[in-house]
């Protein structure tokens, strides 16, 4: 064989590997680790679900659906939001296993609780 055709076979394979990984890409990129979520909704001076249980890597997001502004302040002071107006929101990620109790500093009555296992 001479070396041009052993150039060529070497090159028409580079270029096969090359089509094969782009027609390989898009599929492992469609599938991409998800991340898990949750959300609270604030509405009726209550944090709806009271009680939320999540897996540790979990970002719980906050959402004032009332017409007045609350908070949302961990009682072992690992989280505190701003003031959150209306549609406002804040979230945060639980690392670890625990139970997370919170309330609302502006209306202390407002009280729920993360679990994370």
């Amino acid at each position: 064989m001479s070396s041009n055709t052993q150039w060529i076979l070497g090159f028409t394979a580079a270029v096969l590997m090359v089509t094969m990984a782009l027609a390989i890409a898009p599929q492992l990129s469609a599938n991409p680790q998800q991340v898990a979520t949750a959300e609270v909704k604030i509405d009726n001076f209550s944090f709806g679900p009271a009680t939320l249980t999540v897996a540790p890597g979990t970002t719980v997001t906050w959402v004032n659906h009332d017409d007045i502004p609350h908070t949302v302040v961990s009682t072992d002071s690992i989280f505190k939001s701003k003031v959150l107006d209306t549609d406002e929101k804040f979230s945060f990620t639980f690392a670890k296993a625990g139970s997370y109790p919170y309330f609302c500093s502006i209306h202390p009555k407002m009280t729920a609780t993360v679990v994370v296992k």
